[in-house]
């Protein structure tokens, strides 16, 4: 029986006391509403959270309603918050989905404090583990990234990761126990979706047993983590020095591929960048890469790294960060006003060089706005091959003084946007867009872009 798989797993991985106090995240979904009604069976103390961020309309409702029916009925407090997520989303450049992510534990975990509780429990359950898995590996993770979901995290638990979905559906059907099914996991829109809807039941075809195998090889690299990790943060300890990342040390380390990524990834930096730092180390000085937090030049013997300012440095040369929506005054009078925009048929942008219309969600936040450099390259939007920006802007007539007071708005390493001029293909919009990111610049860049220089 399902309880007996939970609660051993539970007192394997210490996950909670008897006497614990247990703050239940209850979405109203299958996984939630038996994690709820286990954790009673086993004689839990609990109370429960709602989390309504109103994306679905009226299904929303919908499942406050059936939330509060249950709690009266079990006799449990149930504790509920409504969230603007869309506005937080635009607010601070992040997917809707990384949004609700963002609030519901930041409100859980002010919830558990404020009732004097002990863990909050969310109902992953192995399926869950193997999709993510398979998630980190499609988009590319070190060692960690394939353990799955762990089965704690500071306050927060997992106690149904010892059962399957089928497992969950199986017990809820034996206690006559009703749930809402939010629509949205049937559509196969998001990549987590299309893994658990497409992906997964072609491995099936080819091993029935796939699931179990991925969780199995998840639980044994686990261990194999362990000792991972002991080396990896021995091996940090010899390649960092007062300067920085020693480059020669960091070269003549075992694993220096693998040593870097642990050291970079955390700061926020994706794999390609970490790629582009790799490539670079034996390479020409003075390439800088931007995470959203830190920035990191490659010096002649070191990487050196610096955490950024919130909103960004000033220096034309270092650039400025832009976070998010809002407006961003640099040079001689001159602002940019960045705004982002959900992908929608009756979405017109104006057209114009003095504006670029992003997918945002091919960007890494925040953008950096700088003066291009010598040896900058881009792919003008409507072309596929890469081209110098002094190549550009010399065909597009530019003046020695207009060039030196050109800017251009990166992703990363990447230019998306040579402002007052012409964008990135890469970052074009698509049938693929979710949100827009959209730029404009206002002031004498933006008049001087104009003068003389028609297609």
């Amino acid at each position: 029986m399902i309880y007996r798989e939970v609660q051993r797993f539970a007192e394997k991985e210490k996950l909670f006391r008897p006497s614990d106090g247990i703050l239940v995240a209850l979405s109203g979904g299958a996984d939630s509403v038996a994690l709820l009604r286990v954790l009673l069976h086993l004689g839990c103390r609990c109370e429960a959270a709602h989390c309504n961020f109103h994306l679905r309309g009226e299904e929303s409702v919908r499942d406050e309603e059936f939330v509060r029916a249950l709690c009266a009925t079990l006799g449990v407090v149930l504790h509920v918050s409504h969230f603007d997520t869309r506005a937080y989303a635009r607010q601070h450049a992040v997917s809707v989905e990384m949004a609700a992510r963002d609030l519901r534990y930041a409100w859980f975990e002010s919830l558990r404090k404020e009732r004097g509780l002990d863990v909050v429990a969310v109902a992953h359950h192995r399926d869950d583990s193997v999709e993510t898995f398979l998630l980190n590996l499609i988009r590319g993770t070190g060692i960690n990234g394939l353990l799955g979901i762990r089965a704690r995290n500071g306050f927060v638990v997992r106690p149904l990761l010892a059962v399957s979905r089928s497992d969950i559906l199986r017990y809820l059907d034996s206690i006559g126990q009703a749930y809402v099914t939010d629509n949205t996991n049937l559509q196969d829109e998001y990549m987590r979706n299309k893994i658990r809807l497409r992906l997964l039941p072609l491995m099936e075809e080819l091993n029935p047993s796939v699931r179990d195998a991925i969780a199995s090889a998840a639980a044994r690299l686990e261990e194999v983590a362990h000792i991972y990790n002991k080396v990896m943060q021995e091996s940090m300890s010899r390649v960092k020095d007062e300067t920085g990342i020693s480059i020669a040390s960091l070269l003549g380390s075992p694993a220096p591929r693998a040593l870097l990524h642990e050291m970079l990834s955390p700061l926020g930096f994706t794999p390609s960048q970490e790629e582009n730092v790799f490539a670079c180390l034996e390479g020409q000085s003075g390439k800088m890469f931007y995470s959203p937090g830190w920035q990191l030049l490659k010096d002649r013997t070191h990487l050196l790294l610096q955490r950024r300012e919130e909103g960004g440095g000033a220096s034309a040369e270092a650039g400025c960060e832009l976070p998010g929506e809002g407006s961003y005054c640099y040079g001689d009078g001159n602002t940019i006003h960045l705004s982002i925009h959900a992908m929608e048929q009756s979405f017109n942008p104006r057209q114009g060089k003095d504006v670029a219309c992003l997918d945002a969600g091919k960007l890494a936040w925040p953008l950096v706005l700088r003066k291009w450099r010598k040896g900058d390259a881009f792919v003008p939007f409507g072309m596929k091959g890469r081209k110098l920006v002094s190549d550009f802007l010399t065909d597009r007539k530019y003046s020695l003084q207009e060039k030196e007071n050109t800017y251009v708005v990166c992703s990363g390493n990447d230019i998306v946007w040579i402002v007052g001029e012409r964008p990135d293909n890469r970052f074009r919009i698509d049938a693929h867009t979710r949100r827009i990111a959209r730029m404009s610049v206002q002031g004498p860049a933006a008049l001087s872009a104009f003068a003389g220089k028609d297609d």
